[in-house]
């Protein structure tokens, strides 16, 4: 299931190694379908892979196992065409781990943390881990940290959740010094677990807890790669030895739920609003575009609205536990 390079993680990698694997992080459990590609860079390959068509594990496997690629490996005029018709940005990890550093500053009430920042002489930025055990307030433990809901908004390969590499340079980044929201939990779960069972349980707890939502399918797909690929990382860094395929496919379940494709703008499902035609008693038909669309919110959309899960709330009406809400209904 390793690939050589950090970076670009392979679909046929995927497949060998557990066949169940892919299909679970291709589910969209909004539609009850396949995430969608939701760009047309891919049209030129034919039908399929047009802008509102479901990716299949056919379509990115077998000859189009290379075809979907991250930002750092596409060319020069693709990721131009997506900062011009996506606004796709991506952030250096120097920048990232600034950003979550000044979230754990504000949880433990104090700096430096994880890690301390650097600046060299010719200006290039940078961090050193800190070796030593965590410690924690008074008043926390690392158990309330574990559970901390983190959300990072529009991901795209989520580089403020995971930090296999910098999603700017393609540079990879050694375990002891990955900076994201995800890896820092899971290094508290390293240090404060023995045995591979309960390293599993609060390692689960932690990816229940990290939330993202994407726009564009090829990202997103890019993203639970990468948060997969992060707990084999993790495991076997903890124990030498690459974890069992079915708690990696349970890892896979929550990232499928958890880290969602959505129109951020809407709530929706991208491009899932419709005209709504109405016929009259006499068979005249009269077309109704989406109200939430000319309206520019999240209310009255035709189109499917994003659930997500809260893995520790139990369900009104089966009393178990992950109940799931419209994200819109989350927005205060």
């Amino acid at each position: 299931m390793v690939s050589k390079n950090l970076v670009d993680i392979k679909e046929n990698d995927i497949i060998k190694y557990d066949k169940e694997l892919l299909p679970i992080l291709l589910k969209d459990h909004s539609s009850k379908k396949n995430i969608i590609w939701a760009t047309d860079n891919y049209a030129f390959m034919g039908d399929g892979y047009g802008e509102a068509d479901e990716i299949t594990v056919s379509q990115i496997t077998g000859k189009n196992g290379d075809i979907i690629k991250p930002r750092v490996d596409k060319n020069k005029t693709e990721q131009l065409s997506r900062v011009r018709d996506k606004a796709e940005v991506f952030t250096p990890s120097w920048i990232c781990n600034a950003q979550n550093n000044l979230i754990d500053e504000a949880w433990f009430g104090r700096n430096n943390v994880f890690n301390k920042e650097l600046t060299s002489e010719d200006g290039k930025r940078s961090w050193i881990s800190v070796t030593d055990t965590i410690i924690f307030p008074e008043d926390k433990s690392w158990k309330d940290y574990v559970r901390e809901n983190r959300l990072e908004i529009s991901c795209g390969e989520a580089p403020y959740l995971v930090s296999r590499y910098d999603a700017t340079t393609g540079d990879a980044i050694p375990i002891e010094q990955r900076i994201g929201l995800l890896d820092r939990k899971l290094r508290i779960v390293g240090e404060n677990t023995e045995t591979s069972t309960e390293w599993l349980e609060w390692a689960q707890t932690a990816y229940k807890s990290i939330y993202g939502f994407e726009y564009q399918g090829d990202n997103l797909l890019l993203a639970r790669e990468a948060l997969l690929y992060t707990f084999k990382d993790y495991y076997k860094h903890k124990f030498g030895k690459d974890p069992l395929p079915v708690s990696l496919k349970f890892i896979a379940y929550i990232v499928s739920w958890n880290i969602w494709q959505m129109d951020g703008l809407k709530g929706v499902i991208p491009n899932s609003c419709k005209t709504i035609e109405e016929t009259s008693l006499f068979g005249d038909i009269t077309k109704i575009p989406c109200r939430g669309c000319q309206e520019d919110g999240f209310l009255y959309h035709t189109g499917v609205y994003c659930l997500v899960k809260d893995w520790r709330a139990k369900d009104p009406i089966t009393k178990k536990l992950g109940r799931k809400y419209r994200f819109i209904d989350l927005i205060k």
